[in-house]
């Protein structure tokens, strides 16, 4: 490949891009409107992989004239399927939804904070701190709870200005 190639090939790759990305665009807009609000959300694990198998299709189906708009947008098509049934299995079925959805963990309480869960979470110190500061605290002290959510957020509850139990 010489530098011009780098930087334009042809008009055709263009065109292509243009008409199979807007097309594209329209397909996944339509698949999520008809899935719902759900399949974007960011409740656990599963949410975050499906989003971005999403832009990673839909980055395939523009960039790679070996995937045809009709293979792109089944493969669109059936990541959102699989997400709908994975969630309507999820609230339905309880041993199925604790099999793919896991639980928040408590990383602080009262003031402490709870090593064998950090730990067990590969949660460093720093890193609760850092959302202890987020939340407008200055150490573990000032924490009523701090809870690693579902979806890998870190959630501060502080305790309140001048309480007994702060220290």
């Amino acid at each position: 490949m010489n530098w011009t190639e780098m930087f334009f090939q042809d008009w055709q790759g263009l065109v292509r891009t243009l008409v199979v990305g807007v097309l594209a665009y329209c397909t996944v807009v339509l698949f999520l409107r008809i899935s719902g609000k759900r399949t974007l959300a960011k409740l656990n694990a599963f949410d975050l992989v499906v989003t971005v198998a999403l832009g990673s299709t839909l980055s395939a189906i523009l960039l790679q004239e070996s995937i045809a708009l009709a293979e792109g947008a089944l493969a669109l098509g059936l990541l959102i399927l699989m997400q709908f049934i994975v969630t309507f299995l999820s609230v339905r079925w309880q041993p199925f939804a604790k099999a793919v959805r896991s639980e928040p963990t408590l990383l602080a309480h009262n003031g402490e904070f709870c090593s064998e869960a950090m730990r067990r979470e590969r949660v460093t110190t720093d890193d609760v701190l850092s959302a202890i500061r987020s939340s407008g605290g200055q150490d573990v002290g000032d924490v009523d709870y701090l809870v690693l959510e579902s979806d890998g957020t870190i959630s501060c509850s502080l305790r309140p200005a001048g309480s007994e139990d702060a220290q």
